[in-house]
């Protein structure tokens, strides 16, 4: 027996120095990782191309990582920059005179319809510079096709093809297969169009969602197509017919219609950009990729600062884990800036599809405040909606991209019940004694809501949603009425919400920074990026072991990933949510 003891200590103290030792030479490598990018990134020669190909992830904004390189499972098998950063590069290479033009080399783009604005947008300004953009791939999907809209030449493999058929989204139902294992989702909520439950309700789209979802993506496909039309100088009516009878189907049809200039081989191509900067073809093409390029940063000596807060992610009560928004996370971010003096004023960077009704009043009341001590403007990303749109309601002013998805002021409660489950599949029971008639009010699982606990959740739900209209009535001085009239959990566009009223400007987050600044009477100063980078070490234990599932996840069932990670989301939510209909997808 003492030999095994023995045997075992000796095994447990091998396992813990194995492990200590794999994340210490983790460290070392991600140490090392750091410093070559660093360095790396620090010159670039002259007569330079900037590549640019948006395959991988594109996240709000940039965190420090230095295991980018290395593919390592815990930290995804993908490097990711954040959309801050993309944009401050391409402004950065629009005044760079090594940088002499652009190699847009897309193929599937994984973004939102505004974030994707915003980088179009940013190429836009770049051209400015009288610097080339070129366009080239094998095969463009209609986002990559957006952005490659707005270089000089487009070009496309001679085998290659263009995805262009109209915009659609879709919806995962799981009414029937939650009957099938004996689990009633018990819904509580206000809205006609608060629809996040209707996946575990229904087995289609009800009327009332099929109206909304009609509505904004035909307000974000005129804008897709306003934008190509413009960049191709081409008929919007005629994209419309094109893709509407699907014309396009290769490379041949491409150019018949005008999509792309030329057909290429990528020899060919490699040619026509050696051309542009004026090398001989037997040189290689000096090239910095997006994610190696740092540019020349703006970091500005002014003493005044208008800082930017970014809040993105779900709207989760308490701290948050950093891809989410904490309520006390961002409360305390907020009443820091509030109280330094050299911030001037604040703009708040709303990215986030909603979440916990109670998180969102935690932070609108810190908006509140700030707005009362200095300017404070919100600038909304792809989503800035229920929970989003609650926490921005209280801001002196509104941006959203002419594509953002926001307003679906409503909220909602579902308490699931596992009676059919537990008895009738698995042949579990639970009993116990209460000291009172509520006493077990949404703590038993096996048993439905009764008629009086459900009118005392609705309720408070319809409490929740008459202070989510009132918080909005004031923040945009319309009456409780008004906003009643427009919410009911309807989405709208950014476009559609300023002239409902619930958006003041379609613009981008650059625009907000000058409008705060220009608020607080402001000349000089420099903008300020909030909350500060971590130290990705330090995150390293704690951050793992999630990030191992979801990858194990993601490589055993693929896409269908995030439908798990929604109804997960459901079933783990506590109290009521104010969040947008279910996980908008948009092809």
């Amino acid at each position: 027996m003492e030999f095994l003891k023995q045997v075992l200590a000796t095994l447990t103290g091998v396992l813990i120095a194995a492990v200590i030792l794999f994340f210490g030479i983790m460290v070392f490598i991600g140490a090392l990782v750091q410093q070559s990018t660093q360095t790396k990134t620090a010159s670039v020669s002259a007569n330079s191309v900037l590549y640019i190909n948006l395959n991988h992830a594109v996240v709000e904004k940039t965190e420090s990582n230095p295991f980018d390189e290395l593919n390592i499972p815990i930290y995804g098998s993908e490097r990711s920059i954040g959309l801050n950063d993309i944009l401050a590069r391409i402004k950065a290479a629009k005044t760079d005179d090594n940088i002499k033009g652009i190699y847009l080399n897309p193929s599937t783009v994984g973004v939102g319809f505004a974030t994707l604005k915003a980088i179009r947008d940013a190429l836009l300004d770049f051209k400015e510079s009288k610097k080339f953009i070129v366009a080239y791939s094998e095969v463009y999907s209609q986002k990559a096709y957006y952005l490659a809209s707005v270089a000089d030449d487009v070009y496309l493999h001679p085998e290659g093809s263009v995805d262009f058929r109209g915009l659609s989204s879709s919806v995962v139902f799981l009414k029937d297969a939650l009957d099938k294992l004996g689990i009633d989702m018990q819904v509580i909520k206000v809205g006609t169009y608060k629809s996040a439950v209707e996946p575990f309700m229904l087995n289609e789209m009800s009327p009332a969602n099929r109206e909304q979802v009609t509505s904004y993506l035909h307000s974000i496909y005129n804008n897709f197509l306003s934008d190509i039309a413009s960049g191709r100088q081409v008929d919007k009516d005629s994209l419309r017919h094109i893709a509407n009878e699907y014309l396009i189907r290769d490379a041949d049809d491409a150019l018949q219609y005008k999509f792309v200039d030329k057909k290429l081989y990528k020899d060919e191509l490699l040619n026509e950009l050696k051309l542009l900067i004026g090398i001989d073809e037997d040189k290689d093409i000096p090239a910095v990729s997006l994610l190696s390029y740092a540019g020349k940063k703006e970091t500005g000596s002014a003493k005044d600062k208008v800082a930017v807060l970014y809040a993105y992610g779900d709207i989760v009560d308490g701290e948050g884990d950093g891809t989410n928004i904490g309520g006390d996370r961002i409360s305390r971010e907020l009443r820091k800036i509030r109280k330094d003096k050299d911030v001037k004023a604040v703009v708040l960077r709303v990215n986030s599809p909603g979440g916990s009704a109670l998180a969102s009043d935690v932070i609108w009341r810190e908006v509140e405040l700030t707005k009362q001590v200095k300017p404070i403007v919100v600038s909304m990303g792809d989503y800035a909606a229920s929970g989003g749109y609650y926490i921005s309601a209280a801001a002196d002013s509104i941006f959203a991209e002419s594509t953002t998805l926001t307003g679906s002021i409503g909220v909602f409660g579902i308490i699931p019940n596992f009676k059919g489950l537990l008895n009738n599949k698995l042949g579990v029971y639970v009993d116990g004694v209460s000291t009172g008639k509520y006493s077990s009010l949404m703590a038993d699982p096996d048993r439905p809501l009764t008629a009086e606990e459900r009118a005392i959740i609705q309720k408070e739900v319809d409490k929740v949603y008459t202070t989510f209209m009132e918080r909005v009535a004031n923040g945009r001085k319309i009456t409780v009425a008004q906003v009643d009239s427009i919410g009911q959990g309807r989405v709208w566009t950014g476009e559609q919400a300023v002239q409902l009223g619930l958006v003041d400007k379609v613009g981008n987050l650059q625009q907000a920074i000058t409008a705060a600044a220009n608020k607080a009477e402001l000349k000089d100063y420099k903008v300020v990026e909030l909350p500060e980078k971590k130290d990705p070490f330090a995150n390293l234990l704690s951050t793992s072991k999630d990030k191992i599932k979801n990858w194990m996840l993601e490589d055993e069932i693929g896409e269908y990933q995030r439908y798990l990670i929604d109804l997960k989301k459901v079933l783990t939510n506590t109290g009521i949510q104010a969040r947008i209909p279910y996980t908008v997808e948009i092809y």
